[in-house]
């Protein structure tokens, strides 16, 4: 009778753990965790122009203030009393549509719309007023994040069809909008994981795991220089509603 679960990734027995056919203790201490990403994720071990690339991602993707709802929200979340895994939980649970989300949505748009023209790419988005995934940026008019995102790819031989596309696209959208809405770093990385050949649907993933990091420092700092119970002060907030209503 055929197994009801089934899986290529990985296996454990009190004998061996195995990951994409090696054995785990041949791993330890020999893999980078960047390294260990890309044979989770890719099935194969990366080249070193690859394991660099991946490096570069994961610390793109870490950090970038305490503003974006993924830290606010896992530090309001660990401030009622819960444990860490809740705020980081919280944390991962605000990686959305509007933050962190469009390098899968990016993602899925270079690598199914490749062989179209970046015209019609954009015309058919603005014909059906979807928002283009990957473009516009609420800080920056010219990401930083992906002028260097894209220059490491550049040097390690990675910059590809995807990333040439992506730029391409970016024109084409100024071109059509007559304003300019920059290439994200969201959109930057989608980019060059499709050159790299990982499927769209992983896009939200390198988000979720180069940002958790970031969660837990911003958890910790917390737990051990704030006091319990975040609330919003009377400033930061104004009541819109009626008052003096009888039963």
């Amino acid at each position: 009778m055929p197994k009801k679960w089934k899986t290529k990734i990985a296996d454990s027995s009190p004998e061996r753990t195995v990951v994409r056919g090696y054995n785990l203790m041949d791993l330890i201490g020999k893999l980078s965790f960047s390294e260990m990403i890309f044979l989770e994720l890719r099935g194969k071990l990366p080249t070193e122009k690859e394991k660099k690339m991946m490096d570069a991602i994961f610390v793109s993707t870490v950090e970038h203030g305490i503003a974006p709802p993924s830290i606010t929200a896992a530090r309001i979340a660990f401030s009622g009393g819960n444990p860490i895994s809740a705020g980081v939980a919280a944390g991962v649970l605000a990686i959305g549509e509007h933050h962190g989300g469009a390098i899968e949505q990016s993602a899925k748009v270079f690598q199914e719309n490749l062989l179209k023209s970046a015209d019609q790419v954009v015309d058919l988005f603005r014909k059906e007023r979807n928002r283009l995934p990957g473009y516009g940026h609420k800080i920056y008019t010219i990401d930083p994040r992906t002028i260097k995102m894209f220059e490491v790819a550049k040097e390690l031989g990675i910059f590809g069809n995807h990333c040439r596309f992506a730029q391409e696209v970016e024109r084409a959208l100024e071109k059509s909008l007559g304003r300019k809405l920059c290439l994200n770093v969201d959109g930057a990385i989608a980019a060059i994981v499709s050159d790299m050949g990982f499927d769209w649907r992983l896009g939200k993933g390198f988000f979720i795991i180069g940002r958790t990091v970031g969660i837990i420092a911003h958890l910790h700092e917390e737990w051990t220089t704030e006091p319990p119970f975040r609330r919003l002060d009377s400033e930061e907030y104004e009541y819109l509603g009626e008052e003096g209503k009888k039963i």
